[in-house]
């Protein structure tokens, strides 16, 4: 009989025993199952010590608080050797090491991480994948590298299959894996009981399993063996080499803003709607022009993070236009209602939870029907950039995934920023102060997402601010729609860095969206542009 070799200890334990030179294969999305108690412990000894040194650290979603936790245990001098993340938003106190060069910086679609860890569990060389193809991230562009450090190092290749372009990004060897669930039994099976995402655990502790590596797994409490449902273990007790134990309890939220929510992982909840009642500013007129690009087909829906987007949610549910939306977040959730902020991967009552890497899957097989996203720049060609703004490092998150598979994709934003104020008047919309930056130029500073792409997959493209609708066609884009009492030359082409098409067929934005009654009570009123 084989007889499983599980051992119990504390964090400070488990942080002696991460090698120099270790890979590591890093689980957690924001601060849902992060192993943040070794995680400090590992920064505390190298403090100290000098050691574990020179770390690879490969991590799928982005982990921390966007202060001090999660990735930000890493953000020492000499700690790292290179780091591969799918965000990098959260971990503010690595980006100036990155701009030094300490280490070397990549930054991968969150899809591909996630699945890369499972071709690693089967000893496959690469992950043979589209995800990425015109982006930042395509080895003709930049490779995915962030820093000159990154430079001499080559992460992802180019193939043809079947006459059509592939990305081959290379498989990791952890040797280190460090995870967390709820309870561990007394042979190392663990369970997620009150994590709210399952994520890539299975997949990670299966990679440093497989590759020869040890897998360390924080919990909550240890429990009798044979106490736990099968079904419920996720990470099974012959891939576990030792199980920490937890010793403050502040190290097990459920999110970066959460200690513990029941209702994040039962769905026998009943949510009251509240009354919904969003002031007619620009906000609502970005999310009011992207809700009618939503037609009755289109039920599998994604929201992206951010301001716009989620007021688009709000925007459909105002109308009434949300009852046969099924919503879907990036680390495993469909249904229920997705929360923002601090609880971003979260939701109250989700319908079901599945882990990240299939779903994927689903995002990669074209199973979301259309996507509202944020707009931070966009340039002649149509692509668009939120991942990279002179030294500040956002990271592609599930945004290049989502965006290269989705059929209808609706990017949301202002048209310039920076202390723009407008207000909406008599049904038209008043530039008070115009913003100090344009975000509409010749070219962005890094491409997210390729405008040319997605033209060639037929994908329909809109850009929707509050002045003015672009739609993606070939080789650029054009100009569709502009706002009553919005100048064309003065208030759009002045603020442009390039002359976009503009449609033969020019009209004014549906006049309902710039009244305080709700739309589903007007007539549509769409003029041409005189």
């Amino acid at each position: 009989m084989y007889q499983l070799t599980v051992q119990f200890i504390n964090s400070r334990q488990a942080a002696k025993l991460i090698p120099d030179n270790a890979t590591i294969a890093l689980d957690g999305f924001l601060g849902s199952d992060v192993p943040e108690e070794i995680l400090e412990n590992i920064k505390s000894r190298y403090i100290k010590e000098g050691h574990p040194k020179s770390l690879d650290v490969w991590h799928a979603s982005g982990i921390g608080d966007g202060i001090d936790k999660g990735t930000n245990n890493f953000a020492v001098k000499g700690l790292l050797h290179r780091l591969v993340g799918g965000h990098w938003a959260l971990a503010p106190q690595l980006q100036p090491l990155v701009a030094e060069n300490d280490f070397e910086a990549f930054n991968f679609p969150q899809g591909v991480l996630s699945q890369i860890f499972r071709d690693s569990a089967a000893h496959k060389p690469v992950q043979i994948n589209r995800v990425g193809l015109g982006t930042f991230i395509d080895p003709d562009i930049r490779g995915g590298r962030l820093n000159k450090a990154a430079e001499n190092a080559t992460l992802v290749n180019k193939m043809s299959i079947h006459g059509k372009d592939y990305l081959a990004y290379e498989v990791p060897k952890p040797n280190v894996a460090l995870l967390r669930g709820t309870y561990a039994d007394e042979n190392g099976n663990v369970t997620f009981d009150d994590e709210p995402l399952t994520l890539i655990a299975t997949s990670v502790a299966m990679a440093a399993h497989n590759n020869g590596g040890k897998v360390f797994v924080q919990v909550k409490r240890i429990v009798k063996a044979g106490s736990l449902k099968p079904k419920d273990i996720r990470i099974p007790g012959v891939v576990v080499d030792y199980v920490v134990e937890t010793e403050n309890e502040a190290m097990t939220m459920q999110s970066t803003s959460t200690q513990y929510n029941p209702n994040f992982v039962n769905q026998n909840v009943i949510v009251p709607e509240g009354e919904i009642n969003i002031p007619l500013d620009a906000k609502k007129v970005i999310a009011r022009r992207a809700s009618l690009l939503k037609n009755e087909k289109d039920t599998v829906v994604n929201f992206g993070i951010g301001k716009y987007p989620e007021t688009v949610s709000l925007v459909l549910k105002e109308e009434g236009k949300a009852e046969n939306i099924i919503t879907t977040v990036e680390p495993g959730t469909f249904g229920g209602v997705p929360l923002g902020g601090g609880d971003f991967g979260c939701a109250i009552s989700p319908e079901s939870t599945i882990d990240e890497p299939y779903m994927f899957d689903f995002y990669d097989g074209g199973g979301i029907d259309i996507t509202f996203l944020g707009l931070a720049e966009l340039d002649k060609l149509g692509n668009v950039n939120v991942s990279q703004f002179g030294p500040k490092i956002a990271g592609t998150g599930g945004f290049v995934d989502i965006t290269q598979n989705t059929p209808a994709i609706v990017f949301t934003g202002t048209f310039t920023a920076g202390g723009l104020k407008e207000h909406i008047e008599d049904g038209k919309l008043i530039i008070d102060h115009e913003g100090k930056s344009d975000k509409i130029v010749g070219n962005v500073q890094q491409i997210t997402f390729s405008g040319n792409v997605a033209f060639n997959n037929k994908q329909q493209v809109y850009y929707v601010t509050e002045r003015a609708v672009f739609k993606l066609v070939e080789n650029g884009i054009e100009l569709i729609e502009i706002a009553p009492g919005i100048d064309l030359e003065k208030d759009i082409l002045a603020h442009m860095g390039f002359k976009p098409h503009i449609s033969s067929n020019l009209k004014l934005m549906d006049g309902r969206i710039f009244k305080p009654d709700l739309m589903r009570n007007q007539e549509q009123v769409v003029q041409p542009v005189i």
